[in-house]
């Protein structure tokens, strides 16, 4: 259970009591996934309340027209319960385990990380490099590589990047055992492609229709559009660095590429989108309407998008300025974000989206079983 300022009821115990007042009023099954999958059910294990909680938007409009919530003595408030729930999920299917600590302070985490990535990289560059090579203007072809040599980045980042996606995978795998294993739900393709488009669409985040109360109580799409960019922009810019990985490999072309190759074109793309989607969706949060909101995990939420901010934008900045004699140091600032990020991944927000897309495909097969 996450420390905050009060005693809380057990995220689980919470959660079922929530859901069992919910089962019997019903007034919400209009807004999103979750209501039509609680129905389905007349009691609630431990791996229902999770698979519901992970397929949770967090939209809120559940509790701006619930006639039960605070200050009434039922005290229904859903997005907090079910955001609490999701965090303890993280937690509790986290690999390695001693690591899952790192949730319940995952902002303060993520600070240090980026610090220490920051740290290592600059430290590691002005120790083993001439300081002639770092504040050098270096162009054409393999002039990153005169700065910080090939191996160095791909060896160590890669490394790191491989077991931040083993760790993922292992806690989906985790929490599908304890969700859609448990409940024996059964599994096909086309629930698959439907869990997917889901996710891609991000359909649950339009509320009853007319977008999330996020914010506050008035319906708006300004939520799921900061998602979008945030989250094709990530795409993006994965895409551009496995398109220059077979620049590299497949076809012995070495980076820097031009300015209008397709790498250099889709970072740009997804670069900016990771500027517009943090930054609006920072903007929300800084005006949301605490009553919904499980304060506490506020640091989780602030802590990811900035530190993407903070990639995207380095990034885009290194690839203005490549060609002068900040080229070094704005590539050493540039990769100690990226490694903080890498190392993260696991243990941060992030890993909402693997939880998310699996409740989702979970969604989808159970309406088609019926």
């Amino acid at each position: 259970m996450l420390l905050t300022d009060k005693p809380t009821p057990e995220p689980v115990d919470e959660a079922d009591r929530l859901m069992t007042i919910c089962n019997a009023c019903r007034y919400c099954e209009g807004f999103c996934a979750v209501f039509p999958a609680m129905e389905r059910r007349r009691f609630f294990s431990e791996g229902d309340l999770t698979y519901l909680a992970n397929l949770c938007h967090g939209c809120q409009g559940c509790y701006h027209v619930c006639q039960y919530a605070p200050p009434h003595e039922f005290e229904v408030n859903v997005p907090k319960a079910f955001s609490r729930l999701r965090v303890e999920s993280y937690a509790r299917f986290a690999w390695p385990g001693f690591l899952a600590r790192a949730f319940e302070s995952n902002g303060l985490v993520i600070s240090l990380l980026s610090g220490i990535g920051l740290a290592l990289v600059i430290g590691l560059l002005f120790g083993l490099q001439n300081p002639d090579v770092i504040f050098g203007a270096h162009t054409g072809e393999g002039s990153f590589y005169r700065v910080i040599p090939h191996e160095a980045m791909v060896w160590p980042f890669g490394i790191v990047f491989l077991l931040a996606i083993a760790a993922m995978i292992v806690g989906g795998v985790r929490y599908w055992r304890a969700t859609a294993g448990a409940a024996q739900v059964p599994l096909s393709f086309g629930a698959i492609l439907g869990g997917i488009w889901d996710t891609l669409t991000l359909k649950n985040l339009g509320g009853g229709g007319g977008g999330c109360t996020y914010p506050d109580e008035k319906f708006s799409y300004a939520r799921r559009t900061y998602h979008h960019f945030t989250f094709y922009g990530f795409m993006l810019c994965f895409a551009a660095t496995s398109v220059g990985t077979i620049y590299h490999y497949g076809f012995g072309w070495i980076a820097p590429y031009g300015y209008f190759s397709l790498p250099v074109v889709l970072g740009t793309v997804g670069g900016i989108g990771l500027l517009i989607g943090p930054a609006g969706l920072l903007a929300l949060k800084m005006r949301v309407e605490p009553a919904p909101q499980a304060r506490e995990l506020m640091g989780m939420d602030v802590a990811l998008l900035v530190l993407l901010f903070l990639v995207s934008l380095t990034g885009l900045v290194l690839l203005a300025l490549r060609e002068t004699s900040a080229m070094g140091t704005l590539l050493a600032i540039h990769l100690g974000f990226v490694l903080a990020f890498f190392i993260a991944l696991p243990y941060s927000k992030m890993v909402h989206g693997v939880y998310r897309l699996l409740a989702l495909i979970q969604d989808a097969s159970e309406r088609r079983a019926g």
